[in-house]
């Protein structure tokens, strides 16, 4: 049976691709990618119709403009342009007095009580009779 025959092929074989050569891939000179880049930047000129032109694929051009975009073509040093920074001055704020008393955060261990209006910060540490007698006497006195 020959390949023609085969069930899966439903037409016979007629023609036949050789490749002859090294097979290898081309290399373009910089000069040469340079005049493809910068003739596909002319105008009424697509990426699609030069590269075809030259026989190359589009995205294979499209990464030498991108190349040509990031990479300095000439061996001139890089230069910096001077960098000035100029912080604002600082906005004045505004002091907006409240009734209430601000809310302080209480770093250390312990606990803050607000009675009335007043803010009692009470230590680990401290004594529960006296604590107990501010907290009397701050409710009396509300």
């Amino acid at each position: 049976m020959s390949i023609s025959e085969h069930k899966h092929m439903p037409a016979p074989i007629r023609r036949i691709e050789v490749f002859t050569g090294a097979g290898r891939r081309r290399s373009w000179s910089a000069e040469e990618k340079a005049s493809i880049v910068a003739e596909s930047y002319g105008d009424g000129e697509t990426v699609c119709a030069v590269a075809r032109r030259h026989g190359l694929t589009p995205q294979q051009l499209f990464t030498w403009r991108r190349l040509a975009r990031v990479e300095p073509t000439s061996d001139a040093p890089v230069m910096f342009v001077p960098a000035v920074v100029e912080t604002p001055p600082p906005e004045p704020t505004a002091v907006v007095t409240s009734p209430h008393r601000a809310r302080r955060r209480f770093t250390t261990s312990g606990i803050e009580l607000e009675i009335g209006g007043v803010a009692v910060r009470v230590g680990a540490d401290a004594n529960p009779q006296a604590i107990a007698a501010v907290i009397r006497a701050l409710k009396a006195s509300s």
